[in-house]
C-alpha cells in the first residue's frame, strides 16, 4: 500500500483512515520510517484515525538535535492538528518519545503503546556505531534487530548504510543515541497512569526481555504480551500479532 506524505510547515507526517473515530498516533524508531509501521496502518484505518509523523532526527537544527528537540517537535504537531486524547504507539526510540510526551502531557493521551523502547536500557551499535564504509559490519547489525535475519531485506540493510555512511545523517544518529542514553526515565515512570500496553519480543537483543519486565513492573497500569520468535520490531516481524494484541487493548480503552 503507498502512503503519501503530507507537508505542513515544518511537519512531514501520514495522515489516514476515519477522521471521525479515535486517533492513533505511530512513532517510528531511530532508523525507522513509515514501512516500518505499514502492518499496523493497514489494519486499523478502516477504524481508526491512523497519524505517523516522521520524527525530524536529520532535519532539526543542529544545537535541538537529541530527544527533547523530537518531543518539542511532537508536541508541536499534536498542538497544531488538534488532537485530543491520543492513543500513542511507538517502537524504540519513538517509544521512548511517547513516554517522554505523556510524562509531560498525560492529560492528553488515552493510552500508551510501546514495544522494543528505550528509556531504560538498551544495547544496539554500542561504541562501534557508525562503523562507516563496512557493509557487512552494518549489514550483521541490521539483521541482529530481527528473529528471522530474513526480515531484513536487502533494501533496509542498503538504506541504513547508506544513512551512517551520510556523513551528517551519521552525526546525528550518534546525538540522538547520546541523548537517549541520558535520559533515562526509571524515576519517572511511577507517574505514568495512562492504560499501558507493552508489546515485547522474546529475543529482542536490543531492549532485552528484562527491560520489559522491568517497564511493567514499575508503570502500575501496564499489560505486558510477549511475542516468541522476535527480536526488536514485533510490528513488523509478527505484525498479525501485535495487531491483535492492540486491538483488544484499544477496544478495552476506547
Amino acid at each position: 500500500m503507498n502512503y503519501p506524505i503530507k507537508e505542513e510547515g515544518k511537519f512531514k507526517y501520514y495522515e489516514g483512515g476515519n477522521a471521525n473515530a479515535e486517533t492513533i498516533v505511530l512513532l517510528h524508531g531511530l532508523m525507522g520510517d513509515l514501512s516500518n509501521f505499514g502492518g499496523v496502518i493497514d489494519h486499523f484505518i478502516p477504524t481508526h484515525h491512523v497519524v505517523m509523523p516522521i520524527l525530524p532526527i536529520y532535519d532539526l537544527p543542529i544545537h535541538h538535535v537529541g530527544l527533547n528537540g523530537i518531543l518539542d517537535h511532537i508536541v508541536d504537531f499534536i498542538t497544531l492538528k488538534g488532537y485530543n486524547k491520543v492513543h500513542l504507539v511507538g517502537n524504540s526510540l519513538g517509544g521512548h518519545i511517547a513516554l517522554m510526551y505523556v510524562l509531560a502531557h498525560q492529560n492528553k493521551v488515552a493510552s500508551l503503546t510501546i514495544t522494543g523502547s528505550s528509556g531504560l536500557y538498551e544495547s544496539a551499535m554500542g561504541n562501534t556505531f557508525p562503523k562507516r564504509g563496512d557493509f557487512e559490519f552494518i549489514k550483521k547489525k541490521v539483521q541482529d534487530t530481527f528473529y528471522n535475519p530474513d526480515i531484513a531485506t536487502d533494501e533496509l540493510i542498503h538504506t541504513v548504510f547508506d544513512t551512517v555512511n551520510d556523513r551528517n545523517k551519521a552525526l546525528r544518529i550518534v546525538m540522538t543515541s547520546k541523548s537517549a542514553v541520558r535520559h533515562n526515565l526509571e524515576s519517572e515512570l511511577g507517574k505514568i497512569t495512562v492504560p499501558t500496553l507493552l508489546i515485547w519480543g522474546k529475543q529482542d537483543n536490543v531492549t532485552p526481555p528484562f527491560v520489559g519486565e522491568k517497564f511493567h513492573n514499575i508503570i502500575e497500569n501496564s499489560d505486558l504480551v510477549w511475542i516468541d520468535k522476535c527480536g526488536h520490531a514485533p510490528m513488523l516481524e509478527h505484525p498479525e500479532l501485535f495487531n491483535t494484541a492492540l486491538e483488544k487493548f484499544l477496544e478495552k480503552n476506547a
